[in-house]
């Protein structure tokens, strides 16, 4: 029987194709529109690791002036996290940040480029779950001896040594010689979680090294630098033991009961601090997840919300639309529909061929929509740019686009419903008068 409906469907549009084809026009242009903003929001507001998001935290300890009404650094002070970090209270943790450099290949056909590159411990690979494609990230000792080694991305392998298994090479770093130990496979979480100040939606880097080489080998900072004071001194080790926050802290803890204790144990090092004469605020330190962080960092811009609501009202008008449009089509049918009825067909079966008619425009509509939706999606990419590398991955994937479909079907079946209850409570007697 729904194939004879959905056949039904088929000759009813070809016996009025403008009006139908204005009814798909106005759900493909709504359905687009709406699809666009949502696969923005999918992508850039996604969770960037959903195996263990709820494992991770981020530490944040509430440093400043307590005449200054400002919300607590995203970052920490090197004396705070190196405690952190020496104590090894956390399962996992890592103290992470990024610096920038000189490389200089041995290969005499490359000249020396600016390399991004980040600073972190052993754990930050186990810890966000990195992929390698050559070795493995370097052991603890490397952080405390602060062995000079080198963990590659592909595309920065695959520049210096062809995309060969480099591990055991040595490269040329600010002047130093660093070991391959490893080099990545594909991975670009979307958005940056662990390092929501330094361009969220921007490429991983290219590089990394044990952490306490950017202080050991002084290597050049980048990123953004907080002070609350200046520092008292001049040079690097003033810098140092000031309150300027520059680091991304995180650990992974494996339970809510390590949770709670590893919150007892900073608000107790706050306090410690505190006695000292530091942290003069009261006490304000929080752990945060990676789904809390985003949401509290704000990572998914202001505009894309904006442009939701607008989406979601430009939908609403072009279902209005389509009311109106299958009232006129459904009750244009009226003396076929009437002489259904007296025919014996009842409103049961009237009322499941026009909601398969309905749904059959919703499904074109779809279809019209997704083309529309890739169109509109590069756009995006063209606005947004190439220095961003999220529009690599604005892409309508197979679960939006059968979202799409299935969205498209729903909403005209929804609007659907007045008018065919309208045409459903058709008097037949009237129309049989006439025939």
């Amino acid at each position: 029987m729904f194939f004879y409906y959905l056949r039904l469907s088929a000759l009813s549009y070809r016996r009025n194709p403008v009006l139908s084809s204005l009814m798909v026009l106005a759900v493909a242009i709504g359905i687009s529109s709406y699809m666009v903003i949502f696969t923005l929001n999918y992508v850039m507001g996604g969770n960037p690791i959903p195996q263990k998001s709820e494992q991770l935290f981020v530490v944040q300890m509430d440093l400043g002036n307590p005449n200054q009404q400002r919300d607590p650094p995203v970052q920490l002070t090197y004396l705070d996290a190196t405690a952190l970090f020496d104590d090894g209270r956390a399962y996992r943790q890592t103290s992470t940040s990024r610096f920038s450099g000189i490389l200089e290949p041995d290969n005499a056909e490359l000249r020396p480029f600016a390399v991004n590159g980040r600073g972190a411990t052993a754990d930050f690979f186990s810890m966000f779950n990195v992929p390698f494609l050559y070795g493995s990230a370097w052991d603890s000792n490397a952080d405390t001896e602060q062995q000079q080694v080198v963990v590659l991305s592909g595309e920065m392998n695959e520049r210096l040594f062809g995309g060969q298994d480099s591990v055991g090479e040595v490269l040329r770093l600010e002047g130093t010689n660093f070991q391959v130990v490893g080099v990545l496979d594909t991975w670009e979480p979307i958005p940056k979680f662990y390092d929501v100040n330094n361009n969220t939606f921007g490429a991983s880097e290219e590089i990394y090294l044990p952490w306490s080489l950017i202080i050991g080998l002084e290597l050049p900072r980048s990123g953004n630098t907080n002070c609350f004071s200046a520092p008292s001194g001049t040079g690097l080790q003033a810098f140092l033991n000031s309150d300027c926050v520059w680091i991304q802290y995180w650990v992974e803890l494996r339970s809510p009961n390590e949770e709670a204790e590893y919150l007892d144990f900073i608000n107790s090092y706050t306090a410690e601090q505190k006695a000292l004469g530091r942290f003069e605020k009261d006490l304000n330190n929080h752990l945060y997840d990676v789904e809390e962080w985003m949401i509290e960092q704000e990572v998914l811009p202001d505009e894309t919300q904006i442009l939701s609501a607008l989406a979601t009202m430009l939908l609403a008008v072009c279902l209005l639309n389509t009311i109106g449009l299958l009232l006129s089509k459904f009750l244009g049918k009226s003396s076929e529909i009437g002489v259904r009825q007296a025919l014996g067909a009842s409103k049961g079966s009237l009322f499941t061929q026009h909601v398969i008619e309905a749904g059959f425009i919703g499904f074109l509509g779809g279809v019209i929509g997704l083309g529309l939706s890739s169109l509109g999606l590069e756009g995006v990419k063209i606005l947004l740019g190439e220095n961003l590398m999220v529009v690599d991955w604005i892409q309508l994937d197979m679960t939006v686009a059968l979202l799409t479909i299935a969205l498209a079907i729903g909403s005209t079946i929804i609007a659907g419903l007045y008018p065919i209850w309208r045409a459903c409570n058709i008097n037949p007697a009237v129309h049989l008068k006439t025939q």
